[in-house]
């Protein structure tokens, strides 16, 4: 229950889109992923991986470096110092709303009929 004296918590809209949010926590754990690594972390399309990573990308949270290797494209996508900021912040919000979840006094442990 929050006091008087505190904000609720507020999620990050771009980030909490199921999608980037996997996006977001895979490279959270990680240096740089290619975008073959992130699709089957996540699960995701060719397509809506694709989609995601631009928006991600334009709102400053990751890098993507396109290159070859040995002839073969390859796609690396790395989160920026924002985006390590930005995740961290929404993870902390999402534990902050749980604990805020939880009831002040334990509850009496049901006894049946």
């Amino acid at each position: 229950m929050l006091r008087p004296d505190e904000a609720a918590p507020v999620l990050d809209r771009l980030i909490h889109e199921p999608g980037r949010l996997a996006i977001l926590t895979v490279l959270s754990s990680v240096k740089d992923a290619d975008f073959l690594f992130l699709q089957r972390a996540t699960g995701l399309t060719k397509g809506n991986l694709s989609s995601h990573l631009t928006k991600l990308e334009d709102a400053g949270l990751v890098t993507i470096e396109k290159r070859f290797i040995r002839k073969k494209p390859n796609t690396n996508v790395a989160l920026t110092a924002v985006g390590k900021q930005r995740i961290a912040e929404h993870w902390a919000q999402l534990e902050r709303l749980r604990q805020l979840s939880e009831p002040d006094e334990p509850r009496p442990a049901h006894r049946g009929p």
